[in-house]
């Protein structure tokens, strides 16, 4: 087993017994979640997932993500809580949806919050949801942002962050140790951008977007699932975390790269101009991949984890 991987213990029970330990992961019915489940299934642990559209069943709960109910009883004795809940930011940043990507996320962590609060027996540790996305657009040789020396930076995708930390901050849980989860994008086979990304390459858009100048924090999704379950079971782990694998590199190199595997017969530009064309056609923004996000994960190294998919480079050949 790979370091960074928690070992089941020899006290705790086996898959099946009647005393499984229980994750709960809410707004789990996407490509993330879909993996954690896996994974801490793997582990031994029973996987309850609660969310707007899921079927109500033994393993599973809905809510509306607003008010208290009857889904609040599968919190009680979990051994691990993680949310996940939060509207896609893969829109237009209009009033309306800027309202609503903000809300989703900090009203679905409110109400868990006192759901935590009010459990007879309440999870161990909370994980939720942030973004690396929380950092200003750091250019060039400029250090990459860790937790204590990282700069805070400016503009919506930042408020986003911002706000939902602050609600998750709030939440009064003294019996449930909280960590805060700044993940970069998430690099899979089966879903999230990567799939997209790797289709686009084939086509001859694995050319540098803009400048190409721009950094991109990036982490398999092995290593975050990994990640995930390190800090869950790392009593010391409190606090926000950089979920990033050590090597961020440039939108240049990282299509390079795409193009050096997936050998197109063709490379077609990508200037600014014509992004925000197809982002405005698409119903995007341009920011989801102009923007520079260099993020080191320094405390997670600090705490022992070590990455399965250090560099890039295997990261997607792994993926390919």
């Amino acid at each position: 087993m790979a370091a960074g991987t928690p070992r089941l213990a020899a006290s705790q029970p086996r898959p099946g017994s009647m005393e499984q330990l229980k994750i709960v992961i809410v707004g789990g019915n996407g490509f993330l979640g879909h993996h954690l489940r896996l994974h801490f299934q793997q582990l031994g642990y029973r996987v309850v997932i609660i969310g707007r559209s899921v079927a109500p069943g033994p393993d599973a709960a809905r809510w509306d993500a607003l008010t208290l109910g009857p889904w609040t009883a599968e919190l009680e004795g979990a051994e691990v809580l993680v949310n996940m809940a939060g509207r896609t930011v893969d829109c237009r940043y209009n009033e309306a949806n800027k309202r609503a990507i903000i809300a989703s996320r900090t009203e679905s962590t409110r109400v868990l919050g006192q759901a935590v609060a009010a459990c007879a027996t309440p999870p161990k540790v909370w994980l939720n949801s942030s973004t690396a996305t929380i950092y200003a657009d750091t250019t060039g040789d400029q250090p990459a942002n860790t937790e204590a020396g990282g700069v805070i930076g400016t503009g919506f995708s930042v408020e986003v962050a911002t706000a939902w930390e602050q609600a998750f901050r709030e939440c009064r849980t003294p019996g449930t140790r909280q960590v805060a989860l700044r993940t970069s994008i998430v690099l899979g086979p089966d879903g999230g951008a990567f799939p997209v990304m790797a289709k686009l390459a084939r086509w001859g858009l694995c050319t540098p977007q803009g400048t190409g100048q721009q950094w991109v924090s990036w982490l398999h999704i092995q290593d975050f699932c990994r990640a995930v379950s390190f800090l869950a079971t790392k009593p010391e782990a409190e606090g926000a975390f950089n979920v990033c694998a050590p090597n961020p590199l440039t939108n240049r190199d990282f299509n390079a790269l795409l193009c050096r595997e997936l050998q197109p017969w063709l490379r077609l530009p990508q200037p600014r101009w014509l992004l925000e064309i197809g982002a405005f056609a698409l119903r995007t923004e341009t920011e989801l991949i102009l923007k520079s996000r260099k993020v080191y994960p320094e405390r997670l190294l600090e705490l022992g984890f070590r990455f399965e998919y250090a560099t890039c480079e295997e990261c997607v050949k792994s993926l390919l």
